[in-house]
């Protein structure tokens, strides 16, 4: 009895323990926000979640906060203390939600002291915390700051971070003015938030990743994705809400007045992993030329089941048609692209190409056909037709996708999201250069244009296999 008792009583210890520490409980047991640990284990240094109202977006970003603070991070290592800054839209907004989050999930064992811009300290919970120290488990101290955006940019001046946790959008000077923060100690950026400011910054350079930083990273976090919220709360908020805030309090999307081209796009589906592609498979390459604008070219593969492949992009401005063409020449060797049978490789480009220039005699068709690659300008630019005709194979009436991009194809991707209905029933013509030279692809290929009985019953079983492994990566 007496072995019973002591069980018993070391059990309702680590109950109890278990019951302080909500750090321990987070995102554990039967229920898992999956997107939540996707954020956590996130390598990159500028990470964004764009989520809906109650999808679990400010959770994660107050957890990762005691993260760095405590150094007990699941997916980095963290050497010893940190101190970072937690930036909220206003100090009233900070105490009821980032603040809260944050004290929700520390320990306060783990609090060193705690100093207030306003309240008492004995009651912190309620007043407006300037900065929390918290007792790092390598034995020093780390340091959350709270910042609010209302302070103006000269307060994000002067200090060396760690990381900056920014729940909700901030301005753009402000935001500037953070990465400057966390430079010196090549520190994070993280950011939780409901676009509801529509396109700013962060669609371009976030979401759009106009300057395809490597180190950014973003996921939209929906209600469906928090598993904590019941069918019956989803309803409720959806009887509250118009149309156009559904797509960013349920879905996390930014507002939009115009509208997107493609919405069909996604990135979940229609971008896949490169793979070996078959020497059958290879089509031809589709051009859209620029000198001040960017040229855009694309490798384009068919396999026998009529699916598109974009493999390889060249996506350059003002430079010359010799350099262009030995980017192109140098890409198709890499890939073992075909030639026909007098060595040229095959294109389709704008037939504003058959035109000459002031610095030219001759026109960009003549001039790419001196360096090896034959251009056909008979190309269908019906934008309206052509449109329709993508649209379907992003995905067609029974919701399947025929269009696969590489993710290599980082332009292309960019445009695909950007790419946005302006006056009428014309797309707004920005940054939309892989757009054009998609549609002449698309719009010159045949339904069927390759026969499946070239193939065995084994081989295209094979390449479905192929095809199936590389969409799930």
């Amino acid at each position: 009895m007496e072995v019973i008792e002591k069980i018993l009583k070391i059990e309702q210890i680590q109950r109890e323990r278990k019951e302080k520490n909500k750090l321990n409980q987070y995102n554990t047991g039967e229920k898992i926000h999956k997107k939540q640990l996707a954020f956590h284990q996130c390598e990159k240094k500028n990470r964004w979640v764009f989520g809906g109202n109650r999808s679990g977006k400010t959770e994660c970003g107050a957890v990762e906060v005691i993260y760095f603070a405590r150094g007990c991070h699941p997916y980095r290592k963290i050497n010893g203390s940190t101190s970072g800054w937690v930036v909220s839209l206003s100090t009233q907004v900070q105490r009821d939600v980032a603040q809260s989050k944050i004290l929700h999930y520390l320990n306060p064992d783990w609090i060193e002291d705690v100093v207030m811009l306003s309240g008492r300290k004995d009651n912190y919970s309620n007043g407006i915390i300037d900065y929390i120290l918290i007792k790092n488990i390598f034995g020093g101290v780390s340091k959350i700051g709270f910042k609010s955006c209302d302070q103006g940019r000269e307060k994000f001046q002067g200090t060396s971070l760690d990381y900056v946790w920014f729940d909700e959008e901030p301005p753009y000077d402000i935001y500037s003015e953070c990465r400057m923060r966390v430079l010196d100690k090549d520190g994070d950026i993280f950011a939780t938030m409901t676009p509801l400011k529509g396109m700013t910054f962060v669609y371009d350079e976030i979401y759009l990743n106009k300057f395809n930083d490597p180190n950014i990273w973003y996921e939209f976090m929906q209600w469906d994705d928090n598993p904590f919220i019941s069918e019956k709360a989803k309803n409720s908020m959806k009887q509250s809400l118009s149309e156009q805030e559904l797509k960013s309090r349920q879905f996390g999307e930014f507002l939009d007045v115009g509208g997107r081209v493609y919405p069909e796009f996604d990135e979940n589906i229609n971008v896949i992993e490169p793979f070996p592609i078959p020497y059958e498979w290879q089509d031809k390459l589709s051009i859209d030329p620029g000198l001040k604008n960017p040229l855009s070219c694309h490798w384009y593969a068919v396999d026998y089941d009529g699916n598109i492949y974009v493999v390889a992009e060249h996506y350059d401005k003002e430079k010359d048609i010799g350099y262009h063409s030995e980017a192109i020449q140098r890409i198709s060797d890499e890939l073992h692209w075909h030639r026909n049978s007098n060595g040229m490789i095959e294109a389709l480009i704008d037939s504003a190409a058959n035109q000459t220039t002031l610095a030219s005699v001759r026109s960009v068709a003549d001039l790419f056909y001196d360096h090896g690659i034959l251009v056909n300008t008979n190309v269908n630019k019906d934008v309206f037709s052509g449109i329709q005709r993508v649209k379907a194979y992003l995905k067609n009436s029974l919701g399947e996708s025929r269009l696969f991009i590489f993710n290599t194809c980082k332009n292309m991707i960019r445009e695909l999201k950007g790419y946005r209905w302006g006056n009428g029933d014309s797309p707004v013509k920005v940054d939309d250069h892989s757009m054009d030279e998609l549609r002449y692809y698309i719009m010159s290929r045949p339904e069927n244009k390759r026969p499946k009985e070239e193939m065995s019953i084994i081989q295209k079983e094979k390449e479905r296999l192929i095809r199936s492994l590389n969409r799930r990566r």
